[in-house]
């Protein structure tokens, strides 16, 4: 049996610097349907009690087909370790820097949800740069539920 070595145990085995983005390269993050198993989740890690978000019968005496997602809900699908992201940049990355979004339509029990992050700028500096991706989500009627940015500070190339 060879040597195993846990520095080639890797999901990506070659490793993005700064210089290696390019403007419009996308990271696909898989999809999910939001099921009333993601809502009890997301209530329990969030503390959030307000019934629009558990309780259908609520939802529905207010015109809703289902319980609606907190906009914070459907923004941590598109955290970067959902996807390949954080792999590419293990040895680079030295820091999540920000984050903004805007919620444009409401979320419901039983949606499905495709996030993705794209490249947007790349600002460079003397050893490290910054790359900025949009973060969108689109829902299964082909809606953009929301939209926004990250900051990421990532190590240029060593010489």
């Amino acid at each position: 049996m060879p040597d195993f070595d846990p520095a080639t145990h890797r999901m990506v085995p070659t490793q993005h610097w700064f210089e290696d983005f390019v403007p419009g390269e996308r990271f696909v993050i898989p999809s999910r349907t939001m099921t009333t198993g993601v809502f009890a989740a997301f209530q329990a890690a969030s503390g959030d009690t307000h019934p629009i978000h558990y309780d259908v019968e609520y939802c529905r005496a207010r015109g809703m087909p289902d319980q609606l997602a907190h906009g914070f809900q459907t923004l941590i699908h598109t955290v970067p370790g959902a996807g390949l992201f954080p792999f590419l940049v293990e040895d680079s990355l030295v820091g999540f820097l920000e984050q903004s979004s805007r919620f444009l339509k409401p979320v419901y029990a039983g949606d499905t949800i495709y996030p993705a992050l794209e490249v947007t700028e790349l600002v460079p500096g003397r050893t490290t740069g910054v790359v900025t991706l949009a973060s969108t989500v689109f829902n299964q009627r082909r809606e953009l539920v929301l939209q926004g940015s990250q900051k990421f500070l990532i190590r240029k190339r060593p010489r």
